[in-house]
């Protein structure tokens, strides 16, 4: 990591040694608002760990296009689809601040996830966290929106 005080609570539950490897599989980037960056069914191949500023979580819905689902922001994890196959996106996302991020190569990760089996289950606590998060805002987005039509 090119940042050791890049601030990433995600990790907390990890030990010292565990966050080291983890973290040495990614790199500090810097975004400017209006960076894309994924688009669903794309190869889901990074994760970040938003640092500061903020991203939107969005899909393509048919008539009106890109609608923002969620947003996230710092201490949040960016990024589920990379640990389960086909490893393509389910939504998208855009800067909408200037957003700093810790990027994790989704590869390595996969890797010290199937030869470390603790860390393994911690990161997939992680994830399924993330995910429980992502789908309950998405439900509710959803119902707004179906309510409100515009």
């Amino acid at each position: 990591m090119t940042d050791p005080h890049s601030g990433t609570p995600l990790l907390a539950g990890l030990s010292e040694a565990q966050r080291s490897v983890v973290e040495a599989t990614g790199r500090i980037e810097e975004y400017t608002p209006g960076t894309r960056l994924f688009d669903e069914g794309g190869d889901a191949d990074r994760c970040w760990l938003i640092i500061s500023g903020q991203v939107a979580v969005d899909t393509h819905v048919l008539h009106r296009g890109p609608v923002t689902l969620q947003s996230v922001g710092a201490g949040e994890l960016l990024g589920w689809s990379w640990l389960i196959p086909p490893y393509r996106w389910h939504f998208g996302a855009v800067t909408v601040a200037p957003t700093r991020a810790l990027v994790l190569d989704a590869s390595q990760v996969r890797v010290l996830v199937e030869t470390d089996p603790e860390l393994g289950f911690l990161l997939t606590r992680i994830l399924l966290e993330t995910l429980v998060n992502r789908l309950q805002a998405t439900r509710l987005r959803l119902l707004d929106l179906y309510r409100n039509p515009a």
